[in-house]
């Protein structure tokens, strides 16, 4: 997504943009499911398997909402921008139902526990309200929605990691595969609405994990990520306690399944990126040398305001462990600006920051006060928009450099690329992304395929995407 006031770089499965479900065969008399997605992989993740639940009941899947019986939306409650986006696309559902009496209208995800008071009874926009923890009890709440009682279960879990439910993967290009390995987190970032709309971390099971992974893999699959609200974290243990398994241990058996899957993850958290982490990844050629490090801020005074609970120091250290152990390592960040208090000297320590990390993309956002948050109760939103506009404006140019350097140091390299499919622009060149998640476009050659691992010299670039040739 770009809008006047952020910009987002390369990782197209965080754009927001609309997930829609793909038709399936259709039973004739069979109800129709249409789900849209915002935000976070996370999201787009549990909208896979909402399809899988609403599958198993009988439903088929459309692409027209319009035709639809039952709509869901699955929401992000990150930035009020996500949220405006969320009510007119309300507003529309709301007059299609006018042309078809009986559909159903609901709400998904983050928005459910805080907003299901304004949807259901004030602006009368939907008829369920269903909670990221409360997705088995969906046919229950369709049918209360049915009977014409307006359903709402937005309880949080201590438990719910959907493990045993196999996701529909209705959207994916066949070679990527998103695969959660926790839900909720227990990180009271002061900004963050996370740990209140998704309750507190929990670890799947890694033998589900490793299963799921195993079975993308023969059903073609070539890349699986791994996601969590802080991957870094993950620690499963079995009932007995026999069992332990962290991040870096479920990251190496993964990789194992086969030398042939790419295996990449996101989101880290600097406080926990282990160096064991780090070493597994470049001890296993197919861990993709890729890390998404969010920093938010420069300033350790900021920092701890945001309560990230690292420092400007600490979050240096884990940088220079990176290149000390993967030198070819690509960093990722998210940046805020205009935090709560910050001064022109705080934001330069940001700008100083990027200059010596150079991240090769950012999610950069200007500050966004989140109602129940921790800041939002004891912080004052000090900083001016027109003066939080400006430092992100240099921020988003800053990083429009480092991001073209970074590009512009591969030409003339070899790079291993996994074919995701025709490029957005042409049936004659193929689009796919290096181990360090760059975009490379390339012309095609009828000897490969989707899903083929081939090596590109890459001849030019823009400040986005790497152009090559296949040299195989």
């Amino acid at each position: 997504m770009l809008d006047q006031i952020s910009q987002k770089y390369h990782d197209e499965s965080r754009q927001g943009e609309a997930l829609m479900l793909e038709s399936v065969d259709q039973a004739p008399d069979a109800r129709k499911l249409f789900i849209e997605s915002y935000g976070c992989q996370m999201n787009f993740a549990d909208s896979e398997v909402v399809a899988s639940i609403m599958l198993e009941g009988g439903f088929v899947t459309t692409t027209d909402f319009n035709e639809a019986d039952v709509i869901f939306i699955n929401t992000c409650s990150i930035r009020e921008n996500a949220e405006m986006r969320v009510r007119k696309r309300l507003t529309d559902f709301k007059s299609a139902k006018k042309n078809k009496p009986g559909m159903i209208v609901g709400v998904l995800g983050c928005m459910a526990e805080r907003l299901k008071s304004k949807f259901i009874e004030e602006e009368k926009l939907v008829d369920l309200v269903v909670g990221p923890d409360a997705y088995r009890d969906l046919p229950n709440l369709i049918q209360s929605a049915d009977d014409g009682t307006k359903a709402v279960n937005v309880l949080l879990s201590r438990e719910e990691t959907y493990a045993d439910i196999s996701p529909i993967r209705l959207n994916s290009n066949g070679v990527s595969a998103f695969v959660s390995i926790t839900r909720g987190c227990d990180n009271m970032c002061s900004f963050c609405v996370v740990p209140f709309t998704r309750g507190r971390e929990r670890s799947r099971d890694a033998h589900s994990i490793v299963a799921e992974a195993s079975d993308l893999f023969d059903k073609g699959f070539r890349e699986v990520v791994l996601l969590g609200q802080n991957v870094d974290s993950y620690h499963w243990k079995n009932e007995a306690e026999t069992e332990h398994v962290n991040f870096a241990q479920l990251l190496g058996l993964v990789a194992d399944i086969n030398p042939m899957l790419r295996v990449r993850f996101s989101t880290s958290h600097p406080k926990d990126l282990t160096d064991e982490v780090l070493h597994t990844m470049a001890s296993k050629e197919n861990i993709c040398k890729n890390i998404h490090l969010p920093v938010q801020s420069g300033n350790s005074r900021i920092l701890e305001l945001m309560n990230r609970t690292y420092t400007r120091e600490w979050y240096v250290n884990r940088i220079e462990a990176i290149r000390n152990i993967m030198p070819d390592c690509a960093i990722s960040t998210d940046i805020i600006a205009g935090f709560c208090t910050e001064t022109e000297e705080d934001h330069q320590e940001t700008i100083s920051l990027m200059k010596f990390v150079k991240f090769e993309y950012a999610y950069m956002f200007t500050y966004s006060e989140r109602p129940g948050t921790p800041a939002a109760k004891k912080l004052s939103d000090d900083v001016p928009e027109e003066l939080k506009s400006k430092r992100l404006a240099e921020i988003v140019q800053l990083q429009r450099e480092h991001a073209f350097e970074r590009m512009n140091a591969q030409i003339g390299k070899t790079n291993k690329v996994l074919i995701d499919g025709f490029s957005k622009k042409s049936q004659n060149d193929f689009a796919g992304r290096t181990d360090q998640n760059l975009v490379v476009v390339f012309p095609v050659d009828a000897r490969f395929k989707k899903g083929d691992y081939v090596d590109v010299h890459i001849e030019k670039c823009t400040s986005a995407t790497l152009l090559g040739k296949i040299i195989n």
